[in-house]
């Protein structure tokens, strides 16, 4: 049985708005799971002075609704400042699209949710985040937890890769149980950082394997 998709879900998923990947982007965050299904990455570019959105893409990896939402949110959100941007709804974004089937208003949250998180990776980098959570175990293993392990194609927070957590003092020590000769292991060391490293409260990142 197909699920009744709109006319606009159907022609952005036909024609997506935004498709593709911004070099050295301002900011970049992935939400979903390929085990799950459903998967988005948002790339910003944003003018440092006005604090608007001057270009955004994205990469999907999942269905039609994974695909429309996510095209939606890029073009609402064009010419917008960061403030802007963070207003915007999973419910307006459904609106946009001329409705969604129930059981696809999750992928509306997962663009949404997508922007947020590209939106703070950028104002973590440029220092001008207004709610500064501190860094703890449970925020790192949230950031974390989109990361993938290529040799298993599963990411290594649901899969136990991290074996150790610490953080004290403005260091974080993670460990991996993980070969250091592992031919992704120097990659996924690098994302880890990457993910970690401009918290407001952390001075240092250290990555480290149990063999």
């Amino acid at each position: 049985m197909s699920l009744p998709y709109s006319k606009k879900v159907i022609e952005l998923f036909l024609n997506p708005k935004n498709v593709g990947e911004i070099e050295n982007p301002d900011g970049v965050a992935t939400e979903g799971s390929p085990a799950c299904g459903d998967m988005v990455t948002v790339y910003l570019k944003v003018d440092k002075e006005s604090l608007k959105i001057v270009d955004v893409k994205f990469k999907s990896f999942g269905c039609a609704s994974n695909i429309a939402t996510a095209s939606i949110v890029t073009e609402m959100v064009k010419g917008k400042t960061l403030e802007e941007a963070k207003n915007i709804t999973w419910k307006e974004v459904v609106e946009e699209v001329g409705g969604l089937p129930p059981v696809k208003i999750h992928c509306s949250v997962l663009a949404v949710d997508a922007l947020q998180a590209a939106i703070i990776n950028y104002e973590e980098k440029m220092g001008i985040q207004k709610e500064k959570e501190p860094t703890d175990e449970n925020l790192i293993r949230k950031r974390l937890r989109h990361v993938i392990d290529p040799n298993t194609g599963k990411e290594i927070i649901g899969s136990n890769v991290v074996k150790k957590i610490d953080v004290k003092d403005g260091v974080i020590n993670i460990i991996l149980d993980m070969d250091r000769d592992n031919q992704f292991a120097n990659s996924i060391k690098e994302e880890i950082i990457e993910k970690l490293k401009y918290r407001w409260d952390i001075k240092e990142v250290n990555v480290n394997f149990e063999r």
